[in-house]
């Protein structure tokens, strides 16, 4: 397995600083496209001791828990960082999520993560739940995060939604939950849907304003299958964000930038290197191996990958 490499086309328009402090921070991890809690486990222990910073999983209505196998994981890891890619935040009501989410945290001693977006439909989510609407589950993802934020930085935390309600602690109830071991919780990497040819970029507002960015580019015409966003935009969408928190008052420093990859070049194809990505900003780089076949041949061959260890040959640790 070898990352896809082509002469750079471009010159990055980012400053030296930021170039310097991105080369040296970025970190690598994988996403397992299917296992089980306890294969799950396997290969976040194996990633581990194989030089990789993340190992996620994905959630899904019907299937295997995500934070059932990421509590797994964390019994068997003590360094990697464990993480979801991505979490439908709209179909989760945010207090059950705060509770797992905060359950593993304390598990693993602070090592989670949480990719949140709208998620994308499909009919293992319609057999279930009917669709809302995208504008509903963009709601939804807001005072999601609102609640399920607030409620874990806070035990007194109350709220008044059009979604979610949390009323006030009553005398004589149960005891709220220990806080996680993040404070004041877990970092949140949100997707930032890029609108080619428009001027208000909610997506992107709703990204800046969380832990992390995971770019999405949406035009008139939808990306071919294989094919990804070219490190130009990629540059031009990640100062966008970041001139969004600076324009709000928030630090750069900090704050993560996802390139969703897969360095085979089955299932996205990349132009350049890891290098190349994280001199336009990129401080994950996050495999991808969705073209691997479940079964044992695949899980075969998602482990040697993983044995492989990061493609970038070092990580920031």
């Amino acid at each position: 397995m070898g990352a896809v490499r082509g002469r750079r086309p471009w010159a990055p328009s980012v400053g030296l600083s930021v170039v310097a402090a991105s080369v040296a921070g970025m970190r690598y991890g994988f996403v397992v496209p299917f296992a089980d809690a306890r294969e799950f486990a396997h290969l976040a222990a194996l990633g581990e001791r194989h030089g990789w910073d993340g190992v996620f999983t994905w959630e899904s209505l019907y299937g295997e828990h995500a934070w059932v196998t990421l509590g797994a994981a964390a019994m068997t890891t003590s360094r990697i960082r464990l993480g979801t890619l991505l979490t439908p935040v709209s179909r989760h009501r945010p207090w059950d999520l705060a509770s797992m989410m905060s359950t593993v945290d304390r598990l693993s001693g602070g090592r989670v993560v949480m990719c949140a977006g709208l998620g994308a439909l499909h009919p293992g989510w319609t057999r279930f739940e009917a669709d809302e609407g995208r504008r509903v589950r963009a709601e939804k993802l807001d005072e999601g995060l609102a609640v399920l934020t607030g409620l874990l930085a806070d035990e007194e935390f109350t709220s008044e939604g059009r979604h979610f309600s949390v009323g006030p602690t009553g005398p004589g109830g149960p005891p709220g939950p220990p806080p996680p071991a993040q404070r004041p919780h877990p970092p949140i990497w949100v997707v930032g849907a890029y609108r080619r040819g428009r001027t208000r970029q909610p997506s992107l507002e709703r990204a800046s304003r969380w832990d992390g960015l995971l770019v999405s580019v949406v035009g008139d015409e939808p990306l071919e299958p294989g094919t990804a966003v070219d490190l130009q935009t990629y540059g031009d969408v990640v100062q966008r964000v970041r001139k969004m928190r600076k324009d709000a008052g928030l630090p750069w420093d900090g704050y993560d930038v996802v390139v969703e990859a897969d360095s085979s070049g089955e299932f996205v194809q990349l132009e350049g290197a890891p290098e190349d990505w994280a001199q336009v900003g990129a401080t994950w780089w996050v495999e991808s191996w969705w073209s691997v076949p479940p079964g044992p041949q695949g899980l075969a061959e998602v482990r040697r990958r993983v044995e492989a260890g990061p493609p970038g040959g070092q990580s920031a640790g």
